[in-house]
């Protein structure tokens, strides 16, 4: 009588569980997989056996160039400069400055009632538009227009309004009535995660290098909504690794709305930091990779047809879900010269400005399509 052979790692019932994962439109590793696979039965198995009983189930894993077709572009109209950006208004002294409907809707923000001292000279509004000149032309505060209060007065009012994070504030109240402009929750409860290298001036402050970019300078850090608003950012030295840089970003985001339960981010926060984040403050971290990565991709049967084909841009771009919107936003934020180079020593003026940017594009949509 021949000896039985060692019985088989995965059942009747594990490889239809394992089936039903393989076809999910994902990006997970084969590892990942395999603990998914761990959680829904409880059988844990290497990933060999994986991949062979995928095989065996007649499923082979679509990934890299197989994955991409190419398409023919679609014209979907001009994207450029509109009259809209072109607006130049009676009350404005320059375009960047603000209109009197989108002063009206921020100036209880800046225009606090004094209960000692002596009385403002100059008028909030004219200092603020200061601000926002300085950071949509990336001017030195030296520099400023004769139309503007003195250079060290805006200065100061900056530093005090940055402080207390009011231009976080105003960002905020915008952002609210911009998700409610598309009927979305006033919370959100998915994000992005992503940062963004870009360099120093010589004036000094936390700088490092960064091997992946190439770039000396610092590391700017957004967690933004699905929208592409922003939700909360950091600034740290470059040579910081995403990971590691990507903590405090989401620890600020999470304490600012702990709606969030997503959070979707590229393949640099796999392993430790998506563990941390899901243990530490609940949020279900969910990795989106490229589809040309050789370790991923979806399992599928050569009799049936691939329902989920990622298609390719004719330049070679592919649109990765939910990762592009933040993707989006790093170049919004490019509009404001004052962002592409960081000129400040402190890392929290550099914050502010990327508050007051994005607080500001908010204001010019809102006015625009109201």
């Amino acid at each position: 009588m021949a000896k039985p052979g060692r019985p088989e790692r995965l059942g009747e019932r594990e490889k239809e569980v394992l089936a039903e994962i393989a076809r999910e439109p994902d990006s997970r590793t084969l590892r990942e997989r395999g603990a998914e696979l761990m959680r829904r039965t409880g059988v844990s198995a290497h990933d060999a056996t994986i991949r062979k009983a995928l095989l065996a189930l007649g499923l082979r894993r679509h990934c890299g160039e197989e994955a991409v077709r190419r398409v023919k572009r679609e014209e979907a109209g001009r994207y450029g400069y509109t009259e809209a950006h072109r607006r130049h208004e009676a009350g404005q002294a320059y375009p960047s400055s603000l209109t009197d409907q989108e002063w009206e809707w921020v100036k209880d923000l800046f225009e606090l009632p004094n209960s000692r001292g002596k009385p403002p000279q100059i008028p909030r509004r004219e200092v603020l538009d200061a601000c926002c000149y300085v950071v949509r032309t990336g001017c030195a505060w030296r520099m400023l227009p004769r139309e503007f209060p003195p250079w060290d007065n805006v200065y100061k009012s900056f530093r005090r309004w940055s402080a207390p994070g009011r231009f976080e504030l105003m960002h905020r109240r915008l952002a609210e009535l911009w998700r409610e402009r598309e009927r979305r929750r006033p919370e959100p409860s998915a994000a992005v995660l992503d940062s963004q290298s870009t360099r120093i001036s010589p004036q000094g402050g936390d700088s490092g290098y960064d091997a992946g970019k190439k770039v000396k300078g610092r590391k700017r850090n957004l967690v933004v909504d699905t929208l592409g608003l922003l939700l909360a950012v950091t600034v740290c030295a470059a040579g910081l690794q995403d990971r590691d840089a990507g903590l405090p970003t989401v620890a600020k985001a999470v304490a600012s709305y702990p709606s969030l339960k997503t959070l979707f981010v590229d393949s640099a926060y796999a392993g430790g930091f998506a563990h941390h984040v899901e243990h530490t403050h609940g949020v279900r971290v969910d990795v989106v990779r490229h589809p040309a990565n050789r370790t991923v991709g979806r399992w599928v049967n050569d009799q049936q047809p691939d329902l989920f084909e990622v298609r390719e841009h004719p330049d070679g771009f592919v649109p990765l879900p939910k990762r592009w919107v933040v993707e989006r936003t790093h170049a919004w934020n490019e509009r404001a010269r004052r962002l592409i180079m960081h000129h400040d020593v402190l890392t929290e003026v550099s914050e502010a400005w990327t508050w007051l940017a994005e607080a500001r594009m908010l204001l010019r949509r809102l006015t625009t399509s109201a």
